[in-house]
C-alpha cells in the first residue's frame, strides 16, 4: 500500500513538473534507485524531533590541528568540549571544492581529503545525528559533469542550462553581481551557461530527467551515509523559466515535494530542511500544506533580534513573531541566529522601516563589518547580508555600551534557543568569536570574517582561561542543558506571543505538562514587570523561587528569565 501511495503521488507531481515530457518509465527507474540502497526495515512511527534536539553548524575545518585530519580534530572537540549537549551536527560541504568554500562541489560522492574521509564522518555519526548539504542548485565548473557536458557528451551535454546571450533576463532574481550567463568554449562552439552564483558554480538543469534522477541518487546515497537531515541548499532558485524571475517556481516547490515524499517512504524520522534566504512570506511557503519542507530555516529571526538588541526596541520583532502561523504536525522552524554565511537582511523587508534599516547597517560598518549587495533588476544595488560574527555584531546599540556586549549576545542566543522549533548554533557562536581580520586580508571576502578557522591548541588554551569565550561557551551549555529537560521546548509545543512592552521580548511555551514564560530584557537598563501566577513557580535559569499569586519581576540589562509552573498558571 505504501507503495502503490508513492507511486500516485510521484505520478501525479512528475507529470506537473515534465508536463508532456513525462512517462511512467521515470517512476520505474526512482524505485530502481530505492532499491539500490540498503535501507534498514521501516520503522513504527515516531516524533521526527524532542526538546533534545539541538544542531551544530560547522565546516570540517572550523578548528584544525597540525598532523591531523580536521574532521578528527572536530569530533575531538565535540568530545572534549560539548559532552553531548549538541545532538545534530550539520557539517557544511565537505566534498572536495572549487571554491565558494564548499559550496562550489567537484565530485558529490567523494570526501575532501584535506578534511578525512568517509569513516571520519561516521565517527561523528556515532554520538551524533548528522546532518548534509545537498548543494543542489549548483556544480563547480571543474566537476567531471561539466567537463563532459564541454565535451558535448551524453547524457551530461543535457544537465546544464544554455541560453541565448541577447534574450532579455532582467527579471531573473539575482542574489549576486557577477554575470548570470558565462561563455564556455565547447565542442560545439561557444555556449553562455547559466551561472547563478559565479562563473564557477554552474547550474543544473533540473528540466533534464536524466539530471534529476542523478541528484536523486546522490540524495539517497547522503542517506545511507548516515544523514537524518538534508538541507537543500538555494532551492528558491532550482527551476529556470526565462520570462519569470526564476524564483520559487512553482515547479521547484513540486521537486521538493518529491522529495518529501521520498523521504516519508524510507523513514519517517527523515527531515528535510530548505534554505531559502528569501522575505518571511515567500520563505514560509516552502512548507506548502505540510507536505513540502519538514522544516525552513527563520530567516528574520536573526537580523530582526541583532534590530531589537540594537535599538533596545522589540516592536518590530514582536508583530513578526505574534504573526508567525503554526506549522503543520511534522513541520517546524530551524532556528538560528549566525551561519557560514552573513545575517541575511532581505528577510527584513516589509518588517522594518528602511530608515531604521540604515542605521544599523551604518553600526555595522562602524564596528568593523561589511555590507554585501545584490543587483536588482533595474540595475541598481542593495544590502544583501552583513558580514560579521554575531559576538561581534553585539558590541553596539544605539544607546552605546560595548560593556555590555557579552550579555547583550547570550541574551540573543538565549531568546532563539526558547523559540519555537530545532536551536541551530554556528561554532563560532559557541566560541564568541570575533570578526576574522586576518582571513579577510588573504581572501578579500566578507564572508571570511564570519569563518575563522581556530588552531585547536589556541582554542583550548582559552577555554581553559578567564575569556571571554570560555564565559560565553560554558553559559550557553548550562542553558542548553536546562532546555533540553523541558517538555515545553518540544519543537510542537505552543508559543503564544506576548505583547507585554517593547522594552521585552516576551512568550509562552506551553505543554500538556508545563508553562514556561520565556521573558526577555532587550535594553540596557532595568526594566520590571508584574504578573500572577496561580501556582507556584521558578526561573528556570537562575533557580529563584515564587510563590502563588503576585510576582514582581525585575531584570537586569538583557537578563532573560525562564519561568516556569505548572499548566495554565500565568495570567498578565
Amino acid at each position: 500500500m505504501r507503495k502503490k501511495n508513492l507511486n500516485q503521488s510521484l505520478s501525479k507531481r512528475l507529470s506537473f513538473i515534465y508536463k508532456e515530457k513525462f512517462n511512467e518509465g521515470l517512476i520505474s527507474e526512482i524505485f530502481d534507485l530505492l532499491d539500490k540502497y540498503p535501507f534498514p526495515t521501516l520503522k513504527e512511527k515516531t516524533s521526527k524531533w524532542s526538546e533534545k534536539d539541538i544542531i551544530l553548524i560547522t565546516y570540517g575545518d572550523s578548528i584544525v590541528q597540525n598532523k591531523q585530519k580536521p574532521l578528527h580534530t572536530l569530533n575531538l572537540f565535540l568530545k572534549t568540549y560539548l559532552n553531548k549537549a549538541i545532538s545534530t551536527i550539520h557539517i557544511l560541504p565537505f566534498f572536495p571544492y572549487s571554491s565558494d568554500d564548499g559550496f562550489s562541489v567537484i565530485d558529490y560522492y567523494k570526501i575532501n581529503p584535506d578534511l578525512g574521509n568517509w569513516s571520519d564522518i561516521e565517527k561523528i555519526g556515532i554520538d551524533n545525528k548528522l546532518m548534509f548539504d545537498l548543494v543542489i542548485n549548483h556544480i563547480s565548473a571543474k566537476s567531471d559533469w561539466f567537463k563532459k557536458f564541454l565535451d558535448n557528451k551524453s547524457p551530461e551535454k543535457n544537465y546544464f542550462i544554455v541560453e541565448d546571450a541577447e534574450k532579455d533576463l532582467s527579471m531573473v532574481t539575482r542574489p549576486r553581481n557577477s554575470p548570470l550567463l558565462t561563455p564556455f568554449n565547447t565542442a560545439s562552439g561557444k555556449k553562455y551557461v547559466w551561472t547563478t552564483f559565479s562563473a564557477d558554480q554552474i547550474d543544473l538543469n533540473f528540466s533534464s530527467q536524466k539530471l534529476f534522477l542523478t541528484m536523486l541518487d546522490v540524495l539517497l546515497f547522503y542517506i545511507s551515509k548516515g544523514a537524518k537531515i538534508i538541507r537543500l541548499d538555494a532551492i528558491a532558485f532550482l527551476w529556470k523559466e526565462v520570462g519569470t524571475t526564476c524564483l520559487h517556481l512553482p515547479e521547484t516547490h513540486e521537486i521538493t515535494k518529491v522529495f518529501r515524499d521520498i523521504f516519508d517512504y524510507i523513514d519517517p524520522e527523515l527531515v528535510l530542511l530548505t534554505e531559502t534566504n528569501v522575505p518571511n512570506k515567500e520563505n514560509l511557503s516552502y512548507f506548502g500544506d505540510g507536505d513540502e519542507a519538514n522544516m525552513v530555516y527563520q530567516f528574520s529571526l536573526p537580523p530582526l533580534l541583532l534590530y531589537s538588541l540594537f535599538s533596545g526596541n522589540a516592536f518590530y520583532f514582536n508583530k513578526w513573531a505574534a504573526a508567525l502561523p503554526e506549522p503543520d504536525k511534522e513541520c517546524t522552524f530551524f532556528n538560528f541566529t549566525a551561519s557560514h554565511d552573513g545575517i541575511g537582511v532581505r528577510p527584513l523587508e516589509g518588517l522594518i522601516p528602511e530608515n531604521k534599516k540604515e542605521k544599523l547597517y551604518t553600526s555595522i560598518t562602524d564596528i568593523g563589518g561589511k555590507i554585501s549587495t545584490k543587483t536588482n533588476s533595474d540595475g541598481s544595488q542593495s544590502a544583501y547580508e552583513l558580514n560579521i560574527t554575531y559576538f561581534d555584531a553585539m558590541k553596539k546599540s544605539l544607546s552605546g555600551g560595548e560593556e555590555w556586549q557579552q550579555q547583550r549576545f547570550i541574551c540573543s542566543q538565549t531568546i532563539m534557543m526558547a523559540f519555537k522549533g530545532i536551536p541551530a548554533f554556528y561554532i563560532h557562536s559557541l566560541l564568541a568569536t570575533k570578526n576574522n581580520y586576518t582571513g579577510f586580508n588573504k581572501t578579500k571576502r566578507a564572508r571570511t570574517l564570519n569563518r575563522k578557522k581556530w588552531n585547536y591548541d589556541e582554542i583550548t588554551q582559552k577555554l581553559s582561561s578567564n575569556t571571554h569565550h570560555k564565559i560565553v561557551l560554558n553559559e550557553l551549555i548550562r542553558r542548553i542543558k536546562i532546555r533540553k529537560q523541558h517538555p515545553a521546548f518540544h519543537p510542537e509545543s505552543k508559543q503564544h506571543w506576548l505583547n507585554i512592552k517593547d522594552e521585552f521580548i516576551a512568550f509562552k511555551r506551553e505543554s500538556d505538562q508545563e508553562d514556561i514564560l520565556c521573558i526577555s530584557n532587550v535594553t540596557n537598563s532595568h526594566q520590571t514587570l508584574d504578573l500572577s501566577s496561580t501556582n507556584p513557580a521558578e526561573d528556570i535559569l537562575s533557580e529563584e523561587k515564587f510563590g502563588r499569586g503576585y510576582i514582581a519581576i525585575s531584570l537586569k540589562p538583557y537578563e532573560t528569565i525562564w519561568l516556569k509552573a505548572e499548566h495554565n498558571s500565568f495570567f498578565f
